[in-house]
């Protein structure tokens, strides 16, 4: 795969992934295409040498892994993590809001928003719905409308004379979405029209919708930006970007080598879950592919743990300490915090580092200002579980957790290269 066909496919499976419920059913597909063995956690495992696995769980939580033709506890695991959510404003259990004829629905914030950039973009929503299908039949099923379905607008200037200078976003009464006009006899419920929607997409027949999990997103699709097309902008790049980069690396080595890729739900809120990289969803899968040398085999292993780093914004160049500034389309960022807000140690470093020369890519470290707090990764909870040597990096982005990021075009491809080669490395410790 080249540059270009890589930033293609990218903005593909970008734009099939609005929620990280269709973010792993995506992946699932094309692990599946490479001929992946689905697993299941209920199951006896019987794994095979030189055989690709994956597992899920909760359907938002993915593990997939070759174990190669080499013992994995002599050999260890060259392991890659990411995280399939993203800050976005989810539906309320009971949302219907009905004010002067028009239909909204209540929504709560997911994760660090950055708020501002929500109001007047066209959304859509999509997510999983759990219902009781008409055999009587509870049952989980994917719903995307698409099409933008929504809309939060501002208020005019001409009514809040401050908004250029003090405005502030109140998450309860600010960010309800206008769906539709209805007239004031109008009885119509959301799960009405969830039913019609899924009715729609997938032709079942619902009697009850007893659940959902719903995630509003920016209709708009993945595009890239610039006179010179050396950007891609799209919702949701921290972090689907590096579950792509990682997927893409696993789906491309050799095979020979013991390999996994896990992608976690929940990061944007703590990680901790049953499917979070809290919880014990990566250990209880090397547990059973391991099983009692699971230790000797972690002391052999690496874990990169994948997620986008701050590139030094032109407006805003103070931010950032003047020695780790990292600038788009100069390379995947080695992220470093001695207080363990990542888990970049020297020896891990070094080795992406030798990795990276050796293959001629350029690669860029980052450090937060000694003045400002630091924000975190899966790296640290990662290894904290399991014992394993870490290294955190990312592709450096402006607009993080904004509806509407932005990347270089080549940085996704330059980690996706180094990536790929570690996976595939006879050695790492």
């Amino acid at each position: 795969m080249e540059h270009t066909e890589f930033n293609k496919d990218l903005i593909e499976f970008l734009n099939a992934s609005p929620t990280p419920w269709h973010a792993v059913n995506t992946m699932k597909t094309r692990l599946e295409a490479a001929g992946f063995q689905p697993l299941d956690e209920r199951e006896e495992w019987s794994l095979q040498p030189g055989q690709g696995y994956y597992v899920t769980r909760n359907g938002s939580s993915i593990v997939a892994f070759r174990t190669g033709t080499k013992d994995v506890v002599s050999s260890g695991i060259r392991m890659v993590g990411a995280h399939t959510d993203s800050p976005c404003l989810k539906a309320k259990p009971n949302p219907e809001i009905r004010r002067k004829g028009f239909f909204q629905l209540g929504v709560e914030v997911y994760g660090g928003v950055l708020l501002n950039p929500w109001f007047d973009r066209d959304l859509s929503l999509a997510g999983r719905v759990t219902v009781l299908d008409d055999n009587g039949k509870v049952r989980d099923t994917l719903v995307n409308f698409r099409k933008p379905v929504a809309i939060i607008p501002s208020l005019a200037i001409h009514l809040d004379r401050e908004a250029n200078s003090s405005r502030t976003v109140n998450a309860q009464t600010d960010l309800p979405p206008v769906v539709m006009q209805v007239p004031e006899t109008d009885t119509t419920t959301f799960a009405e029209l969830l039913k019609q929607q899924i009715a729609k997409e997938s032709g079942l027949q619902t009697s009850k919708i007893l659940g959902y999990e719903l995630s509003f997103y920016d209709a708009q699709g993945a595009a890239l930006v610039g006179l010179r097309e050396e950007f891609l902008a799209s919702a949701r790049l921290d972090n689907l970007l590096s579950c792509y980069i990682g997927l893409q690396a696993l789906l491309e080595t050799s095979g020979d080598e013991p390999a996994l890729l896990v992608c976690n739900d929940h990061e944007e809120v703590g990680s901790m879950s049953a499917e979070g990289a809290q919880g014990p969803f990566l250990t209880a899968v090397l547990d059973r592919w391991c099983g009692a040398g699971k230790t000797r085999a972690i002391a052999r292993s690496m874990m990169i743990s994948a997620d986008n780093a701050h590139g030094i914004h032109p407006n805003y160049m103070d931010r950032h300490d003047e020695n780790h500034g990292p600038l788009l389309n100069q390379g995947p960022v080695i992220k470093v915090n001695h207080n363990q807000r990542y888990a970049t140690n020297s020896r891990s470093a070094a080795l992406y580092r030798h990795i990276s020369d050796e293959l001629g890519l350029p690669h860029q470290t980052f450090v937060v200002r000694s003045d400002m707090g630091c924000g975190s990764t899966i790296g640290p909870l990662t290894a904290g579980n399991l014992g394993v040597t870490t290294l955190d990096i990312g592709v450096p982005q402006f607009a993080m957790h904004s509806i509407r990021e932005m990347i270089g075009t080549r940085d996704g491809y330059t980690l996706f290269q180094v990536l790929r080669e570690f996976m595939q490395r006879a050695e790492v410790f």
